[in-house]
């Protein structure tokens, strides 16, 4: 999986940071989904190497216009193109409302399904969201000023290293044979050989997992969600200086991040969702914050717009062995 920041600024836009908008790139799916997407996410696109005509999913954290805004133009243009083959919509309760209006009002046609599913349920319940055989989605409450959910995507855990010295030494025919093999199948040889995949791999290799959690203070809820993730993306609105407005605002610090990730045990934090309040020049700037949550979590980056982070699972330890 691959992440990608397509907008990383709170409340509005700046020179250098758009509002929030994270797409999770699936390469061996051609697929993306979409987390949040604020005013100008489709012109973001457009500056990316990311192809918007590979949407199918779009999650909203919550309904604030740095969120949502972008929705609407991004459908619209989606159904002008005449490509999109449906798109799976999910959020808080107010999400299906607010676009059949804006929808409605602008009189804007969208010519191929668009599906809305609410979130509240399944997050407050701790079920899943979202199972599609090879990833699964879940949810849960964050504190804020407004209904709004943190998401969690796990990969599902994959087949084990397929031996293939081990396979030419048993002389199997290499071929597509092979890829049944990986995939832990039985397959039936021409000589009446019955081969179980299994027994040629590895042990089982965990999925990647990837959380994204904005807006809240900071949240036991977003811990739990969080725990063990290979990487928590996690707004930091403010610096540790201003703490007191983060909690009025509800709002998260660059150190309430940084503990969200240490008691989660992440293995890497990226700050996101800055006030623009930390432009460079300004007595206090991204670095700064920075520099706070490194105190607390060392492995920690600061998101910019358009950056790209690889998520890669971590690999077993090999046994040593009696």
């Amino acid at each position: 999986m691959q992440v990608t920041f397509l907008g990383t600024s709170s409340g509005v836009p700046t020179r250098g940071r758009n509002v929030s908008a994270v797409a999770l790139r699936l390469p061996q799916r051609s697929e993306l989904w979409l987390f949040d997407c604020g005013e100008a996410t489709q012109h973001q696109f457009l500056r990316s190497d990311l192809r918007v005509s590979q949407l199918s999913r779009i999650f909203v954290t919550h309904m604030h216009g740095d969120h949502v805004f972008g929705l609407p133009g991004l459908l619209a243009s989606l159904g002008l193109a005449g490509t999109c083959q449906g798109i799976d919509l999910y959020g808080p309760d107010p999400l299906r409302d607010y676009l059949e209006g804006v929808l409605r009002t602008s009189s804007t046609r969208i010519g191929y399904p668009l599906r809305t599913h609410r979130v509240r349920q399944a997050a407050n319940s701790g079920a899943l969201l979202l199972d599609d055989g090879d990833l699964t989605v879940r949810c849960t409450p964050l504190t804020h000023r407004v209904p709004a959910f943190a998401y969690r995507v796990d990969q599902k855990p994959r087949a084990g290293r397929f031996d293939v010295k081990q396979a030419r030494q048993l002389n199997i025919p290499p071929g597509p044979i092979y890829a049944e093999l990986k995939a832990g199948r039985s397959v039936s040889l021409d000589d009446g050989r019955i081969i179980n995949g299994a027994s040629l791999c590895g042990p089982e290799r965990p999925g990647a997992s990837v959380v994204y959690c904005t807006d809240t203070v900071f949240s036991e809820a977003a811990v739990e969600l969080a725990r063990g993730a290979n990487l928590l993306i996690h707004e930091s609105t403010f610096s540790h200086s201003e703490a007191e407005m983060a909690i009025a605002r509800q709002h998260s610090t660059s150190t309430m991040a940084a503990q969200t990730a240490l008691e989660a045990g992440v293995e890497q934090l990226v700050l996101t969702h800055l006030s623009p309040r930390y432009m460079p020049g300004n007595p206090m700037t991204p670095d700064d914050l920075l520099a706070e949550a490194r105190a607390i979590f060392p492995n920690t980056i600061i998101a910019k717009d358009f950056l790209c982070v690889d998520v890669i699972p971590s690999e077993p330890e090999d046994d040593p062995g009696p």
